[in-house]
């Protein structure tokens, strides 16, 4: 792990850092950008997003998410080789976990969500399955002989046994296809989501309760996030995306999220801003869907 004196703390212009130990939300900042494919700057995204997270209302329209707690870990040292830092990344995400608590990732490129992902494996979590929102269905066994590439991650998770599903892609190969039909992932792509106006999706009876959900900026139209690296026209809209995500963690006990492939546009504040605000409406579903099933289990409503 590496210093974070330029990584200022989430939302830390209302809450104090304060102790690892009293926060449930997590967030751990992975600077990482190495295959990327055609635009860059996803290395710039977590402290773009830190920075403007100070500017963010306490009050999210619903609830205070961080009336959890929120601390902001240490960045992850993306220097050296590729599987070490995935390594790192993943033993970032197991130490979250192993303390009870909530990770959300913040990247970098999507090739993060793998290091993620093994931290859940190397923590003793094993029955659980993956939500994603993308663009790209990122399903290639290897992309520019790169099997650790971003347009690679998903065939990792997969390749793992992870129970997969798809919302929103809208870029993909022949490979990718096949990949799909080789291990069962389910999807609902954006030519069916975005005419249809379909904002909750309903989990197939068998899919893992336990939900890890990773969102990829560019799943969302350009109209609205510009700011990626690999933007593809067609794409979900912003109250979609949330309501989409809202509808998964009704159905299941999300146990993670991350934020991926968000690459700032210098004097493009706007940006910025709206990629931390959609972190934290995403905390505030997660605090709120939390109490809804606590409730429901302990017959409270």
């Amino acid at each position: 792990m590496t210093d974070t004196l330029n990584y200022p703390h989430f939302l830390g212009s209302e809450i104090p850092q304060g102790s690892q130990d009293d926060a449930f939300f997590q967030v751990l900042p992975v600077p990482y950008e190495r295959t990327v494919s055609y635009g860059a700057g996803t290395r710039l995204g977590p402290s773009a997003i830190l920075d403007a997270s100070w500017q963010l209302e306490m009050w999210d329209g619903y609830s205070r998410p961080s009336d959890l707690g929120i601390y902001t870990c240490s960045a992850v040292d993306c220097q050296g080789d590729e599987a070490e830092v995935i390594q790192r990344i993943a033993d970032a995400t197991s130490a979250i976990l192993k303390k009870g608590k909530f990770p959300v990732g913040i990247g970098g490129e999507h090739t993060v969500t793998g290091g993620i992902i093994q931290g859940y494996l190397d923590a003793g979590f094993t029955d659980f399955g993956v939500v994603q929102i993308d663009a790209h269905a990122d399903l290639r066994d290897a992309y520019e002989g790169n099997p650790l590439s971003h347009a690679s991650v998903m065939k990792r998770v997969v390749d793992k046994g992870i129970p997969l599903f798809q919302l929103g892609i809208r870029a993909y190969c022949e490979e990718e296809m096949a990949a799909r039909k080789a291990h069962d992932v389910h999807y609902l792509d954006a030519d069916e989501l975005v005419p249809n106006g379909i904002s909750r999706i309903t989990l197939p009876p068998d899919f893992p309760k336990k939900v890890f959900f990773t969102l990829d900026i560019d799943g969302m139209d350009p109209s609205v996030f510009p700011s990626t690296g690999t933007p593809v026209p067609g794409g979900l809209g912003w109250y979609q995306t949330l309501s989409l995500f809202k509808s998964v963690a009704e159905q299941s006990e999300l146990i993670g999220f991350d934020v991926m492939e968000f690459a700032p546009i210098r004097g493009f504040h706007a940006y910025e801003f709206a990629a931390s605000q959609l972190i934290y409406k995403m905390m505030g579903i997660v605090q709120r869907t939390q109490e809804r099933h606590y409730q429901v289990e302990h017959g409270v409503c």
